[in-house]
């Protein structure tokens, strides 16, 4: 199966310009960076695409037993660069994308110039010296009412993750983004999503690395967005004064500087 189909992959922006690659978080399609890219178009080739499963994707290439790992999902990263033969590459990964990136640059650090981590959440769930801001109970409520009623979900979830309440219209385009997937494919995505601990990866990243986290997240707490930081080395941390786990929307003026002033840097 051809891969670029498979993912939906669209390139746009400068042609002649670094590469920046825009990986979309969990119940999402690469629309969700539509408020970013046209200003960072005009300084780089943008190349986005659609996990499988979602967006435009080709939905036959999902299966339950490839995609119940994150793991299958930074394979799909790596087998774009290499199809388009890209390479160093600047790769900005959203929420679960942000765990995507940190795994594709431990197996191939040769492929990407930088890493743009943007409210990432190497584990939700609470742990001993360890605030992920989920208890292990909220996470399999969570999950249990996915699994009973996917539309009540997706509508009473996608408030808590977009915040700003005097923007209804955002957290709106989230559940909406959130129905688009079939219900089967977001219960084996969620659970490998919020279930998943991959703390330990953080530290065999070896390409420079920005956090970017917000200063209101319920999803990635300011807790979080620190431990990234801390443990991936000589990584730099921005807090953006904004509220929401998607600032790409909520924020997408300081978003795109944020990530505009670190993927344009040199060094």
């Amino acid at each position: 199966m051809d891969v670029l189909s498979r993912n939906n992959v669209v390139i746009t922006g400068r042609g002649d310009g670094p590469v920046l690659m825009l990986a979309n978080g969990f119940g999402c399609d690469q629309n969700m960076w539509r408020l970013v890219t046209p200003e960072l178009a005009r300084h780089f080739k943008i190349v986005q695409f659609d996990h499988v499963g979602t967006g435009q994707s080709d939905v036959s290439a999902w299966s339950e037993e490839r995609y119940s790992a994150l793991d299958a999902y930074a394979e799909d990263i790596l087998e774009i660069c290499h199809e388009l033969d890209l390479g160093p590459l600047v790769l900005v990964g959203h929420s679960v994308s942000a765990v995507f990136a940190v795994l594709a640059a431990a197996w191939e650090p040769g492929l990407f110039e930088k890493l743009i981590l943007l409210t990432p959440s190497p584990r939700y769930i609470d742990d001993a010296g360890y605030r992920g801001g989920f208890s292990a109970e909220d996470i399999d409520e969570l999950l249990e009412s996915l699994d009973s009623n996917y539309l009540g979900w997706s509508e009473s979830l996608a408030p808590v993750v977009m915040g700003n309440p005097e923007r209804p219209e955002l957290a709106e385009e989230l559940s909406n983004s959130f129905c688009r997937i079939d219900p089967a494919i977001a219960r084996v995505f969620a659970r490998a999503t919020f279930l998943s601990d991959n703390r330990a990866d953080l530290g065999r990243v070896s390409v420079p690395t920005r956090v970017i986290d917000v200063a209101q997240d319920v999803i990635a707490p300011r807790e979080v967005g620190q431990f990234v930081h801390e443990s991936i080395p000589g990584s730099e941390l921005v807090t953006l004064d904004a509220v929401g786990h998607c600032p790409q929307l909520s924020a997408p003026a300081a978003t795109t500087e944020a990530i505009a002033g670190f993927a344009a840097r040199d060094g």
